[in-house]
């Protein structure tokens, strides 16, 4: 597996590349794409940090797995390509938004343009098996992205970290909140949605904060 990322992070992460951990995950996932359907299209597997430099991080986004259906996985957690239908858990971010902030829902699940103004949409595990969720999950994605989240969380000052459910707030449980705004909620997934996520309006605070630390708000 060809490991594919943007200069910025490959500098950032050039130790963590090299660790027996990570040469172990790489095999593994190459033998998975060698002999099952596995999901994103390999070329998307580091999408999230091949899209986005380190230097305009502004917002994390922390997903779980990859989506496992055809078609859904393109690298960037919660977003889809263009043409594929809004899962559930993003049509009720859309929601969210609209109750926030008063913007329409999009029509689109496409998230290319939150990374263009510096969020990053990072899931925990960046492969799965096509219908398995969870499936390459604890073969050494996670610690890798935990690496990423540690780096970012100690070499920046005033990124917005929105963690979304148990899973990721445990993942996230280190950020110094001193530094950092660190926006926790229930997952917005329809079987927790109802239970603080909605409601919860991490978008209108995440602007606030990126305003008043001299950065230029998102445009969700």
């Amino acid at each position: 597996m060809e490991v594919r990322l943007e200069q910025s992070w490959k500098s950032l992460l050039k130790d963590e590349l090299e660790k027996l951990y990570f040469k172990e995950l790489t095999d593994f996932v190459r033998k998975e794409y060698q002999t099952t359907t596995v999901y994103p299209p390999p070329k998307f597997i580091f999408n999230a940090l091949d899209s986005l430099s380190v230097d305009k991080v502004k917002v994390v986004i922390l997903g779980q797995d990859p989506y496992h259906g055809p078609g859904q996985a393109h690298g960037l957690s919660f977003s889809v390509p263009e043409g594929i239908a809004i899962p559930p858990s993003l049509q009720n971010i859309y929601k969210e938004i609209e109750t926030d902030l008063g913007n329409p829902r999009h029509a689109s699940g496409n998230l290319e343009r939150w990374v263009k103004q510096g969020v990053l949409l990072l899931n925990a595990t960046l492969t799965v098996r096509a219908n398995q969720a969870g499936s390459h999950q604890n073969k050494g994605w996670e610690t890798f992205t935990s690496a990423i989240i540690h780096h970012l969380a100690e070499k920046k000052d005033h990124l917005v970290f929105i963690l979304w459910g148990n899973y990721a707030q445990r993942k996230g449980s280190f950020i110094d909140e001193k530094n950092h705004l660190v926006l926790r909620s229930p997952h917005p997934s329809p079987l927790s949605a109802y239970s603080g996520f909605f409601g919860s309006r991490p978008f209108s605070q995440t602007n606030k904060y990126l305003v008043k630390n001299g950065q230029i708000p998102i445009d969700w």
